[in-house]
């Protein structure tokens, strides 16, 4: 009869047996299994170290790229908007990179000639805040010389909108500013609505608007209407003589190009954030001062990278 010591100890040869086939087995495969992982690691090491070379390649010539565009700049530009006066409004977004655009314009437009009058920054306040709010501030500041021209829709955001484009720019070069420009400016600017840099005592013949990022969340349809909103108003009182450069062919600059009553009258760049996109904006002001409107980046309802050298009247 078979007892309970007989098993064990045939259990235990069953263990033992598989015990010393694994050691032998992996023994065997030892050597062609390391080898082969070996050479995976060493091929994945080679593919990181060619990504990376691929993308120090890539800087370098986006750098090259940048420094073409800057050099190129006084070339291309030199004069080109002599006496003219140009505000920059900026759309507050999430993106950073909109001071960096802001900024390369402003020295981009100094090279053409242009005097800056200052920037003016729609926060995001503005384009989120209560109608009735700013349609009541807009109704206390507006100088008595304006106010009779504001649209009366209800519309706080656009009646706000078209105050502020009617004491900070002119369709005429050497047009006086409006009395009662700085009590609006510090209304708006006290209440969080704007920010404000230069002097801004010279009313603009021309606008450059800059948008970062657009709106999210719930209510982002609703602020990217006002974004838009914004740009109608300020082409309105300017003779449509403006540019909306983005970071990207994203928010307002779409917005621009899909609207048709619009589209035709103001121009757009949508990459600002480079060194290319800062010339192709100034660029585009020149040409869109001299009556043709382009949309131009890499974007999107981009026809080109950079519009065609123009010329236009410089400003008295």
């Amino acid at each position: 009869m078979i007892n309970f010591r007989y098993h064990v100890v045939s259990l235990a040869a069953v263990f033992l047996a598989l015990a010393i086939g694994l050691v032998v087995g992996t023994a065997a495969a030892n050597g062609p299994l390391a080898e082969n992982l070996n050479d995976q690691v060493n091929k994945i090491t080679d593919e990181k170290q060619q990504l990376r070379d691929d993308l120090d390649q890539s800087r370098a010539e986006l750098k090259k790229n940048s420094d073409f565009a800057t050099e190129v700049a006084p070339m291309l530009l030199s004069g080109k908007l002599a006496g003219r006066n140009v505000l920059l409004v900026k759309i507050e977004g999430s993106d950073k990179d909109i001071d960096t655009a802001a900024d390369g314009i402003a020295t981009t437009l100094q090279t053409a000639g242009a005097k800056v009058t200052g920037t003016v920054t729609i926060k995001e306040k503005f384009t989120s805040a209560s109608s009735d709010n700013l349609l009541d501030l807009a109704e206390s500041s507006a100088p008595p010389a304006i106010s009779g021209a504001l649209p009366n829709q209800g519309n706080g955001q656009e009646t706000s909108a078209a105050l502020l484009a009617a004491v900070l720019v002119a369709d005429k070069p050497g047009t006086p500013q409006v009395d009662g420009t700085r009590m609006v400016l510090s209304a708006y600017e006290q209440d969080g609505y704007i920010g404000l840099d230069g002097d801004l005592k010279t009313p603009a013949d021309a606008v450059i608007v800059i948008a970062g990022a657009p709106a999210s969340g719930k209510d982002a349809k609703e602020r990217n209407a006002v974004a838009l909103t914004t740009v109608t108003r300020f082409a309105l009182a300017l003779s449509n003589d403006m540019v909306v450069a983005g970071l990207s062919a994203n928010g307002l600059v779409s917005s621009v190009r899909d609207d048709a009553s619009i589209a035709k009258s103001v121009s757009t760049v949508d990459n600002a954030v480079t060194a290319y996109g800062q010339v192709a904006a100034v660029l585009a002001l020149v040409e869109r001062l001299g009556g043709k409107t382009g949309h131009y980046g890499i974007g999107s309802g981009a026809t080109s990278l950079l519009p065609k050298t123009a010329s236009v009247t410089s400003g008295s």
